[in-house]
């Protein structure tokens, strides 16, 4: 199947799901798994609707465009789309995402040293779920994490780790590399990963990667390996998403120009490994995995 139409959304469907589009683009829904999920769940209730094909397809579309930089979300719609029992298939992918993030929290607790510092940047509910295991496990962690303006998602999760009883210590974005100095370990997610073996996580992070390989801070990337881009193989660039100007600063001079990117690329020889599902690999070898493992993903 296309997932790509330019008709609008069906009238009987705009109703219910115009709230979770205006979240996930305002990031009351965040983060590529959660995305992912409201996803389906907006294809399931079309297909129980019964709407035509066509319907459900343009249906699909309003999701795809709240965000661009989700591949997971792509990955999802298209595996189950491709399927003769697409209620059967979502059933399946929910199952997968909890499966898969159990294995991402095991193998992420096991790199976690005993009576260490983590860093980490932005909010990544699989590095706070790693963070809440590791210290229920007995780890004796503190936590320095940066703020990640204009959002401040990093103050989620200074709040539920803080709240999980680990301590936390929270830094503006620009003192990124005085966090790291005393760091053991850094823990970051990713929105999406492309052939190259780029991560692309949320704006901060290669500056955070680079600072992390000078200080020689071992950095892992904690995420699903759905979040693959199988387009970046045909040579297609992963859209980087640019948000409002207004998130940064709602009048500026006439003259000034905003650039609010949400993502970058991270390149791969700043990470030390991916952690997925699939195991701890380094960026080169996680592709082929993935490659290996989900065929019928690409």
């Amino acid at each position: 199947m296309v997932l790509f139409n330019k008709n609008r959304t069906p009238k009987n469907m705009r109703t219910p799901y115009k709230k979770i589009i205006k979240d996930i683009k305002t990031l009351r829904i965040q983060g590529a798994e959660n995305v992912a999920l409201a996803g389906l769940k907006v294809l399931e209730k079309a297909i129980k609707l019964k709407l035509s094909e066509k319907e459900i397809l343009v249906t699909i579309k309003d999701i795809l465009t709240s965000r661009p930089t989700e591949p997971m979300l792509k990955n999802c719609l298209n595996y189950v789309l491709s399927k003769p029992d697409t209620i059967e298939e979502i059933r399946k992918i929910r199952s997968h995402i909890k499966e898969s993030r159990e294995k991402i929290i095991a193998f992420g607790v096991q790199k976690i040293p005993d009576k260490s510092t983590v860093y980490t940047h932005c909010h990544s509910s699989t590095v706070t779920a790693i963070l809440k295991h590791a210290k229920a496990n007995g780890k004796k962690i503190e936590v320095h994490n940066t703020e990640t303006r204009p959002t401040l998602q990093g103050r989620i999760t200074a709040r539920e780790l803080s709240k999980a009883g680990i301590p936390v210590k929270h830094y503006i974005d620009s003192a990124a590399r005085i966090a790291l100095k005393k760091a053991d370990i850094a823990l970051i997610g990713a929105d999406a990963i492309t052939s190259e073996t780029k991560v692309i996580n949320k704006i901060g992070s290669e500056l955070i990667a680079e600072a992390a390989k000078k200080l020689d801070v071992p950095l892992y990337c904690c995420t699903n390996s759905w979040k693959f881009d199988p387009n970046t193989i045909y040579g297609k660039e992963t859209m980087i998403e640019l948000r409002p100007a207004k998130e940064i600063w709602s009048s500026p001079p006439k003259k000034v120009q905003i650039f609010n990117f949400a993502f970058e690329r991270v390149s791969p020889e700043l990470i030390t490994a991916i952690i997925s599902e699939l195991g701890v690999y380094r960026p080169q070898l996680f592709v082929s995995e993935f490659k290996r493992t989900y065929p019928e993903l690409l």
